[in-house]
C-alpha cells in the first residue's frame, strides 16, 4: 500500500490519478488532495470519495465554499451528517507546498504552471518520490530541482518521458546516442504560418488526441509543451540538447524513443491514455496492471512520422534556445507564455503572436546579461540599471528568489507587450 499525496486534483491529470487509483484500492491510498479551487462542487466529490485526512485550497476565501459543498454532496448522496468526516483544511498559496511535506509515499504533482515549483522542492527536501506532472516546475528551476533530487527520487509522469525512462531499462547511459520525442502536431499540423494568422481560442482547443487543460491544450496547439518537454528531458537523463529530436506523429501511439550508439532505436507504444503513465509514476519502477488498454495488433493500422516544420512552430527553437542560455532563461521562457496563453484566450493577441512575444521576452533578458539589477528596495526604471529580474543569471549563481525574480519580470514585460 503506497500513501499518495495528490496536488492538482481536479485538473486532467489529477482526476485521472484518482481513476488510476480508484481502480486499485489495495495498491493506493490518497492521504491528502490539494485543488486551486476554482472547481469546488468536484473537490468535494473527490473528497468524499477517497476521505483525505488533509485538504489543500490556494485560494483561501474557498474554504467556506468548500465546507458547504461536502455538506450538500453528502445529502445529494443521502448520507446522515454523523457520515460526514470533514478532513483538516489548508488554505493559501502555500497549501500545495504544505501538502508535498507531508509523510507520504509518493506526492503527484499535477499543478499547472511554474507556480508548482516550491511543491516540488518542498517534496523532494521531505525525501518522498516525486511523480512529476507540472513540467513546468523542472524546466524553470532546473539546476535547483536536480541539487534537490536524490537518485531515483524523481519519476517523470508526462507520457513522453514516462516513455524515455521505459526505454533507457534497454541500455547503459553510455550507450544512448540520441532522445526522440514524438509530437502529435496538434490541431494545426500541417498548416503554414500563414494560415495560423486568424485561428481562434476554440480551434486551439480542439485537440485531435489528447484531452487536457487550457494551458497545456494551447501548449500544444503551438508546441510550446514540447519545447518545454525537450528541456524537461534534457535535465531529466542528461542528454545534450543537440542530442534530443522532435519528430511529428499524429496517431500518438508512439510516445518517444530512445535512439542507441548501435543504430537500434527503442519505442514505448500504447493507445493515447495518460492512465498508464500515471500509473507508472505512482508505482515506480513497478507496474500496474490494468492501467490501460494495450494496443490491438488484430486490427490494422498505420503510424506516420513527418519532421518537425520550425517556420511555422518556432517554439521547440526558442526552447532549444533558452536551454543553451540556462540559468534563469528557461523560467523567462515559461513565465511569457503563460501570460501570452491567457491574453490570447482573452483575445487581447493573435495565435502567433504567442511565439512573438515570447522571443522578444527572452531577446531582451538576453541583451541584459551582465547587467546590474537594481535592488527590490530600488526605485523602478531608475536610469542605467536593469529591472530585478531582467538580466540573465547563470545557472552557477541560481537560488529560489532568483528564479523568481526573473518569472515576474518576464510576466510583467510579456504581459507589456501583450496590450
Amino acid at each position: 500500500m503506497r500513501d499518495v499525496v495528490i496536488l492538482g486534483s481536479t485538473g486532467s491529470i489529477g482526476t485521472q490519478a484518482l481513476e488510476v487509483i480508484a481502480a486499485r484500492p489495495g495498491d493506493f491510498r490518497v492521504v491528502a488532495l490539494g485543488a486551486g479551487g476554482g472547481s469546488i462542487p468536484l473537490l468535494a466529490r473527490q473528497i468524499l470519495d477517497v476521505g483525505p485526512a488533509v485538504v489543500g485550497v490556494s485560494r483561501a476565501t474557498a474554504v467556506q465554499d468548500l465546507q458547504l459543498a461536502l455538506y450538500a454532496e453528502a445529502r445529494d448522496r443521502g448520507w446522515s451528517s454523523g457520515e460526514v468526516r470533514l478532513p483538516r483544511i489548508v488554505a493559501g498559496p502555500d497549501a500545495p507546498t504544505q501538502l508535498a511535506g507531508l509523510a507520504c509515499d509518493v506526492v503527484l504533482n499535477a499543478i499547472t504552471g511554474s507556480v508548482g515549483l516550491e511543491a516540488t522542492l518542498a517534496t523532494l527536501a521531505a525525501g518522498t518520490t516525486l511523480a512529476l506532472a507540472n513540467k513546468e516546475s523542472l524546466v524553470v528551476g532546473g539546476p535547483l530541482v536536480l541539487a534537490a533530487a536524490a537518485e531515483g527520487q524523481l519519476v517523470a509522469v508526462d507520457s513522453e518521458h514516462s516513455a524515455i525512462a521505459q526505454c533507457l531499462r534497454a541500455g547503459r547511459a553510455s550507450e544512448v546516442d540520441r532522445l526522440v520525442l514524438t509530437a502529435s502536431g496538434g490541431p494545426f499540423r500541417g498548416r503554414s504560418r500563414a494560415e495560423m494568422a486568424d485561428v481562434t481560442p476554440e480551434q486551439a482547443l480542439a485537440h485531435p488526441t489528447w484531452d487536457m487543460g487550457r494551458v497545456i491544450t494551447t501548449n500544444s496547439a503551438t508546441l510550446v509543451n514540447k519545447g518545454l518537454e525537450l528541456l524537461e528531458a534534457h535535465l531529466l537523463y542528461g542528454v545534450d540538447l543537440d542530442r534530443i529530436d522532435v519528430v511529428v506523429h499524429p496517431q500518438s501511439v508512439v510516445h518517444s524513443m530512445v535512439q542507441f550508439v548501435d543504430g537500434s532505436t527503442l519505442a514505448q507504444c500504447s493507445p493515447p491514455d495518460m492512465r498508464l503513465p500515471i500509473a507508472l509514476g505512482l508505482s515506480w519502477p513497478d507496474r500496474t496492471p490494468g492501467a490501460a488498454r494495450p494496443c490491438d495488433w488484430t486490427t490494422a493500422s498505420s503510424w506516420n512520422f513527418e519532421p518537425l516544420d520550425d517556420e511555422a512552430f518556432p517554439a521547440v527553437g526558442l526552447a532549444r534556445r533558452a536551454g543553451r542560455l540556462g540559468g534563469t532563461a528557461p523560467a523567462v521562457l515559461n513565465a511569457a507564455n503563460e501570460v501570452c496563453v491567457d491574453a490570447f484566450h482573452e483575445r487581447r493577441i493573435g495565435f502567433l503572436r504567442i511565439c512573438e512575444v515570447i522571443g522578444a521576452v527572452l531577446d531582451e533578458h538576453e541583451a541584459n546579461a551582465g547587467a546590474a539589477p537594481e535592488s527590490a528596495e530600488s526605485s523602478p526604471g531608475a536610469a542605467g540599471t536593469a529591472d530585478v529580474g531582467s538580466a540573465l543569471v547563470p545557472d552557477a549563481e541560481l537560488d529560489l528568489a532568483t528564479v523568481l525574480a526573473a518569472d515576474r519580470w518576464a510576466r510583467e514585460r510579456a504581459a507589456s507587450l501583450c496590450r
